[in-house]
């Protein structure tokens, strides 16, 4: 859910010659949503980045789409739903009432999900209305949220039992700033046809490319866990170089300056912010609880595969270790944030070194011994 990799991602499009890959690796399909049934678009999961996703694309096919009707949005606290009707309005959006409703009215559905049970739930009562009410023709089902590889194929044998109807992994790499700028870059395994349909459905309206990992359903996901490991990884190679700095006597100030004079990444360059300032609220980021799901999935990856990453397990620890010591802080009253930032993790090496967890008292003063 980071925006870690996108200058990376960005420099590899490039050719040794300079030329660029084109943003979507497919060819247009042919007049997608002009025949006789206008696409009808649903998007599930309102939550930081669905808000952002979903946004974007109604208001991009309102203004380049003609005769597109609103996407149809559901979320499960439906304050979330409506505040983003009242923001757009009834000729960009519309709430569904229920789940069944999404499902029964739309082409092509979108989910944003926070884990993979409420994954594998939501999916679960898609399929089990349309067993009831088979559709006459094609469903798409975009699943966008990082979830361990194999559900995916759970996912996909399970849209696959209903006629007409398939399923595209897409996860993203971005935040919600990232999102709220169509900035994202989406990955894309699973059916051909219907990556090609929503590949030009998602850019440039939400995201700035999509990397295609073919056929097999399991490898988007992957790939995201992958580049998850990345982002994680450097988190916490920043937070314990600040916890040294602190230590040592060097100001936070100057480490932040440095990172962004030799890692100039928009996300390094974030992050490092946030830890050098003692901002963590997640309400820009990402939460230290997807942050700990993520872990979690890439440590069982790294076993099934026999591929150790020693530094995703002492990460692992440094965000279980920041999230107890924030939610003891909340049970006693003592905290302002209400959702950790997975940039938290500084919390875990501060400890560890005897500092205080989210309130550094680092002000650069060098001793002489």
């Amino acid at each position: 859910m980071s925006d870690l990799l996108h200058s990376a991602l960005h420099s590899a499009t490039q050719s040794a010659s300079g030329a660029h890959t084109p943003p979507v690796p497919y060819s247009r399909p042919g007049s997608p949503g002009s025949g006789a049934f206008p696409v009808q678009i649903g998007f599930v999961g309102i939550g930081a980045l669905g808000y952002e996703m979903a946004k974007n694309l109604a208001n991009y096919r309102a203004a380049h789409v003609h005769g597109s009707p609103p996407v149809l949005v559901w979320n499960r606290t439906t304050s979330k739903a409506d505040g983003l009707f009242k923001e757009l309005g009834q000729h960009k959006i519309r709430v569904a009432k229920t789940l069944e409703q999404v499902v029964t009215e739309c082409d092509i559905v979108f989910t944003v999900l926070a884990n993979d049970e409420t994954v594998k739930s939501i999916y679960q009562q898609f399929v089990q209305t349309l067993k009831h009410a088979p559709p006459a023709r094609n469903k798409i089902f975009v699943e966008t949220s990082t979830i361990y590889p194999t559900l995916a194929g759970e996912l996909d044998t399970l849209v696959s039992s209903v006629p007409h109807c398939h399923l595209v992994a897409s996860p993203v790499f971005g935040t919600p700033y990232v999102a709220a700028a169509a900035q994202l870059v989406i990955v894309m395994s699973g059916d051909y046809r219907s990556k090609k349909e929503v590949a030009y459905m998602l850019v440039p309206a939400v995201g700035k490319k999509v990397i295609d990992l073919g056929g097999n359903i399991e490898k988007a996901s992957t790939f995201k866990l992958i580049g998850n490991s990345m982002i994680l990884g450097t988190l916490e190679i920043l937070a314990e170089s600040y916890t040294l700095a602190e230590k040592s006597g060097i100001a936070a100030s100057d480490v932040h300056g440095l990172v962004k004079d030799i890692f100039p990444a928009p996300g390094i360059i974030r992050y490092s912010e946030r830890m050098s300032t003692n901002h963590f609220d997640a309400a820009s980021g990402f939460s230290i609880d997807g942050g700990i799901k993520d872990a979690s999935h890439i440590r069982r990856l790294t076993a099934v595969h026999n591929s150790p990453m020693p530094s995703i397990d002492i990460a692992h620890q440094h965000l279980i270790t920041a999230r107890a010591i924030h939610t003891g802080n909340v049970q006693a009253g003592k905290e302002a944030v209400d959702v950790l930032d997975w940039s938290g993790i500084v919390a875990g090496t501060r400890v560890a070194a005897g500092l205080d967890a989210f309130e550094s008292k680092n002000v650069g003063v060098v001793t002489e011994d």
